[in-house]
């Protein structure tokens, strides 16, 4: 069997995401896969065979989508790249909110499963901030076209909702408590964030940003650099996390029992709507940090309990759904 995989190179959660399916979906075939977008910093050693600028997602520094920039980067090159995809070539197309896949599927009347994070909000069950975003919205929804969608969320909302995938170094992991505080706000700069931090002087926190390329210690803070190993490391020692409205992180967190706080990102969305559903779990969210967060982080430290994600499915049980829905799917399109 030949499955093509799309991965959406915007941020690195889609990328890891892939990196923890590809075992397993090699026990079924051979895997190819497609990276597109402009702004994804992980390192993989996957078998990328074909990639794309795509039509990557931008976002402000205040954490809305830059839609001019996104604009800017749909090119006549999109519509090339889509039509040169060999997607008559796979078995099975696996799609992780990428626009080309969905573009070429559509021009050539080809299946695929939109499957990730993104794909759980097909379902009107997934929770939603109040105020509507029509053009959040409409990118969740539709930046995907696709009949079949597997999603992922920190809850099972709806009957094609899964569980996170867990990384295996998350899985195999021995949680303890060393009593830090991990931190990722990338949001926010330094000067904005340590003034809070330093305040809190009972606590020591592990901050990791794009803002430094080395380890800087100051007084009470631990600056590091954004890398993957040094943080899921700094996420199995500590106490707790205080991190945006991605899905991964808090996901891992809760995973191994962790205190989760979590600040989305301003008129950003999809982090909002997660913010909306760990709200509704019982974990702290907040707006922004202001004046008000010694209180806040107070009330977390010592009444707020962690909240444990359970797996109802294990990695390669979602694999095997994901294989058993398109072999439906490419027997419905070819009778």
């Amino acid at each position: 069997m030949k499955i093509f995989y799309a991965i959406q190179g915007t941020g690195n959660g889609h990328l890891s995401r892939a990196v923890e399916l590809y075992p397993h979906l090699q026990k079924y075939g051979e895997v190819d896969f497609f990276l597109s977008g402009s702004n994804s910093n992980l390192k993989s050693h996957l078998p990328i065979k074909f990639k794309s600028k795509g039509l990557s997602l931008f976002y402000k520094h205040s954490g809305g989508l830059d839609y001019n920039k996104i604009l800017g980067s749909l090119s006549l090159s999109v519509l090339k790249d889509a039509k040169s995809l060999p997607l008559q070539n796979y078995d099975v197309i696996i799609n992780d909110f990428e626009f080309v896949t969905s573009l070429a599927c559509s021009l050539k009347k080809i299946p695929s499963i939109h499957f990730g994070h993104q794909a759980s909000f097909h379902s009107k069950k997934t929770p939603r901030p109040k105020h509507i975003n029509p053009l959040g919205n409409f990118i969740l929804e539709k930046f995907v076209k696709s009949e079949t969608h597997i999603g992922l969320h920190f809850d099972n909302y709806d009957n094609h909702i899964y569980n996170p995938i867990i990384k295996e170094d998350i899985i195999k992991a021995q949680p303890i408590n060393d009593g830090h505080i991990s931190v990722y706000l990338p949001q926010y700069s330094i000067h904005i964030l340590e003034p809070y931090f330093l305040q809190e002087t009972k606590f020591h926190f592990e901050v990791f940003t794009k803002e430094v390329d080395r380890i800087v210690c100051k007084k009470n803070i631990t600056y590091f650099p954004i890398g993957n190993e040094q943080f899921t490391s700094s996420m199995i020692r500590c106490y707790g996390i205080i991190t945006a409205g991605g899905f991964e992180t808090p996901a891992e967190a809760m995973y191994m029992n962790k205190k989760v706080l979590s600040i989305p990102i301003l008129n950003h969305y999809e982090q909002e709507c997660n913010g909306k559903a760990l709200e509704k779990m019982g974990v702290m969210v907040l707006q922004k940090i202001d004046k008000n967060f010694h209180t806040h982080f107070n009330e977390w430290v010592t009444q707020k309990k962690p909240i444990k994600l359970e797996l109802t499915h294990s990695t390669a049980d979602i694999v095997d759904i994901l294989i058993k829905t398109s072999q439906k799917k490419e027997h419905v399109h070819h009778s």
